[in-house]
């Protein structure tokens, strides 16, 4: 399963801080049980949630983990998180979140139901089934940075800003 957290700071003058303090909240979710993979990821695409992470979780048992509940959120960020980019969502239609290498995009669309988009890529249809649910399904494909393609409508393309780490 796929855990995708979206958002963006209201006061993008913090978002150096913001930044710093996202790199110890991954690490931190990193030890979590039931945490496979995570990595930060930022958009290219105006009109889209500025920030994407995403995460390998074993089920959603893990978001009733008690260890989980106490290290989840934006803490003391919260406050300052622009609420239209606020989105949780729990993906199944892959074992593993993908792995955006540095010299890659990750290009994501959200759909009523799976579909050919106009850019003519294969996505990885993933299916909502927890959290959110603000879209049904998510294609994603991760696309090479020197040549990549238009996002549909309704899509966007995201840069990764931290490593991929993977347990297994």
């Amino acid at each position: 399963m796929i855990f995708m957290s979206q958002s963006g700071l209201a006061d993008t003058s913090r978002e150096a801080d913001w930044d710093a303090w996202y790199l110890e909240h991954l690490r931190i979710m990193y030890t979590v049980e039931g945490v496979r993979s995570t990595q930060r990821c930022k958009c290219l695409t105006p009109g889209h949630p500025p920030s994407l992470a995403l995460y390998t979780v074993t089920s959603s048992d893990v978001f009733r983990d008690p260890y989980y509940l106490s290290v989840r959120g934006m803490g003391d960020w919260l406050p300052l998180i622009d609420r239209q980019w606020y989105r949780r969502n729990l993906f199944e239609g892959a074992a593993r979140a993908p792995e955006v290498p540095a010299d890659s995009l990750l290009l994501v669309a959200d759909r009523d139901a799976p579909a050919r988009d106009a850019c003519g890529m294969a996505l990885t249809w993933l299916r909502s089934v927890g959290l959110d649910g603000s879209t049904p399904y998510r294609g994603i494909a991760v696309v090479s940075a020197s040549a990549p393609p238009i996002a549909p409508p309704g899509g966007a393309l995201y840069r990764p800003v931290t490593a991929y780490q993977a347990k297994d």
